[in-house]
Formats: C-alpha cells, structure tokens, sequence
C-alpha cells in the first residue's frame, strides 16, 4: 500500500470516526440546551408571579378601606396580647387620651353607668385595691363589686383571647339573649371580636366567650374607647 492509498484511507477512517461522534456531540448539546431553556421558563414564571404580587400589593395600597382594615387588626392583636400580658403601661398609650376606654362586662353596653378609665388612671389599675361596681350579674342582678385586678381575671381575660378559634371584623359572632348595642354605643366606632366558640366540651357551646375591643380613628390612629366582655346570658 503506497503513500497516497494509506493517506486516503486514513482521511476516511478519521471521516467516519467524525460523522460517529457527531450526533453524540449534538445530542448533549442539544439536551444542555433543553435545560437552561426549562431553567430560563422557570425563572420567567417566577419573575411573572413576582409581577402579579407587586401589581396586588400595589392595588391594595390604593385602597384606603383595606389599609384601614388592616392598622385596625393590627392595632387589635397589640392590644390583646398586651391585656394578655398585663401590660396596662403599654395598654394606655392606646387608649383614648379624652374618651377614655369604657370596660363592659356583658354584651349590652350602659353607657351611663359602666366604668371608664383615662390613659393615665390604665397604668395603675392592676394595684389599685378600690372597689368598683362595673354593672351587675347576668341572672342574679346582683352588682359586680370587684376590684380591676379581679374584674380583669373575670370579665376582661378570663380565656386566651390572643389565641382565639374566630377573629370577627367589625361582625359579633358571639350571640345570647343579651341585646348587643355597639352601633348605639360607639357611633362612628369599629370593634374586632376575640372568640371562642366554647371551653368544656359537656357545655355543647353554651359556655362561649367573646372579646370586644372597640375603636376610633383620630387623626390617623386608631384609639381603645371600648373593651366589652361578652358570653351566654340568661
């Protein structure tokens, strides 16, 4: 086999071993492609969702009705957590400065006779041993003479109310025989209500519990007028 023979064959022996690899080299690049094109949707998808987001945010913040619900709420959970934690220093700063906050120990709210206390007169409360009548016992009639600290322990945290089974916006989910009159009460007010739908299961119910906390807006912020213990009355 002379030179130029060898050489030939050599040129189609490397000819064929090209047009072999060829497709395999095609193949992963194709398959490379594949995947940073499913990377590339992916990352399109998320960055449409993102999109999406923003744009609601933004509609949402352009909608006075859904900030205001939304400080309302927020202002209610600091509240409640902190009638939780007995922190009537912190509580005041949220109290009205001239209306006060009216403490109700039932549903139906007396606005003439009920207690009301002005932020400064909150902070004190829990070691104030005076006697108050806070309004009288469903049934008996008898009046409710306690003290706030044990008025609170009765009618103002007797469950946890930071961690209720229904949160109700502006909407008494709490019901009894009691005639409820926060519209007649608090005109121009808006309340959230803390509730549980019972305790001891026997009771099928009978033995829920609610929480009030009633608000007006002033100048921008909302301020405690009203906290209304509610449950089953006769």
């Amino acid at each position: 086999m002379n030179k130029k023979t060898r050489y030939i064959l050599l040129t189609l022996i490397i000819l064929v071993l090209i047009s072999a690899c060829t497709p395999i080299a095609n193949k992963d690049l194709q398959e490379e492609l594949n995947a940073k094109n499913d990377i590339i949707t992916a990352l399109e998808k998320e960055n449409k969702e993102l999109e999406d987001k923003i744009a609601e945010l933004e509609k949402e913040a352009e909608n006075p009705a859904k900030l205001n619900t939304n400080r309302l709420l927020d202002t209610s959970l600091k509240v409640v957590n902190l009638l939780k934690n007995k922190d009537m220093e912190r509580l005041s700063s949220y109290v009205h400065p001239t209306k006060g906050v009216r403490f109700s120990p039932y549903g139906n709210i007396n606005v003439e006779s009920d207690m009301v206390f002005l932020p400064d007169e909150i902070t004190n409360l829990l070691s104030d041993s005076k006697t108050y009548v806070w309004g009288n016992y469903d049934g008996s009639g008898e009046p409710i003479e306690l003290n706030f600290n044990d008025y609170y322990e009765r009618f103002v945290y007797d469950v946890d109310f930071a961690s209720p089974h229904m949160i109700g916006n502006n909407v008494v989910i709490g019901k009894g025989n009691t005639l409820i009159n926060i519209s007649d009460a608090y005109p121009n007010a808006e309340f959230i209500e803390f509730h549980f739908t019972g305790i001891e299961p026997q009771y099928e119910g009978m033995d829920w519990r609610s929480l009030r906390l009633i608000f007006v807006e002033d100048n921008g912020k909302y301020y405690l007028i009203g906290i209304a213990h509610d449950e089953w009355t006769i």
